[in-house]
């Protein structure tokens, strides 16, 4: 009978140390994400499912052309993903329907039509991004002022892989 409680136990004490390393991980490592919406189109689509390295940026900050998470300014319980433009001291403007960054046109292989919309030269603040999505005419991101220039503590990690459809399975870089 000792044997079948220390059986009990050990699959207890398995158990609970799976959901504390599951919860661990959850919390400081990697998340799950569902893409919602078109605006990182023809990158990313609506349904995708996608792992969010949350640990990098523990280490450094985002990098410009890494797609990432964050809480949306205006209602922290919400998440939207979009890509880095521009990181703290440079100067970002949108005119003619082309980025510029530092006064040089940004190469964007990864977007399929010009951007509609104009943005007046602005200098990034010190602690943010500026993000937009690559579907450019349907994305709300920094362009606009409920979003902004997206501060540090409001991103939650760095976009690394789709795994769902399998069909899409990829790493982004």
């Amino acid at each position: 009978m000792s044997s079948l409680g220390e059986e009990a136990r050990d699959w207890v004490v398995s158990i609970l140390v799976a959901v504390v390393l599951a919860f661990f991980i959850r919390q400081f490592v990697v998340e799950l994400y569902i893409v919602d919406g078109p605006s990182m189109r023809p990158t990313l689509q609506s349904g995708e499912r996608l792992v969010v390295n949350k640990f990098i940026y523990r280490f450094r900050v985002p990098e410009k052309g890494e797609v990432l998470v964050f809480r949306y300014p205006r209602d922290p319980s919400r998440d939207f993903i979009k890509r880095v433009i521009a990181v703290p001291g440079d100067s970002i403007e949108i005119r003619e329907g082309r980025v510029y960054v530092n006064d040089q046109l940004l190469n964007e292989p990864y977007i399929l039509e010009k951007t509609r919309s104009e943005y007046p030269k602005a200098v990034v603040p010190g602690g943010t991004v500026f993000v937009m999505g690559d579907n450019r005419n349907n994305s709300e991101d920094s362009r606009f002022v409920d979003v902004g220039f997206v501060p540090y503590d409001l991103i939650k990690g760095k976009a690394v892989l789709v795994f769902w459809p399998v069909s899409q399975f990829k790493t982004l870089e």
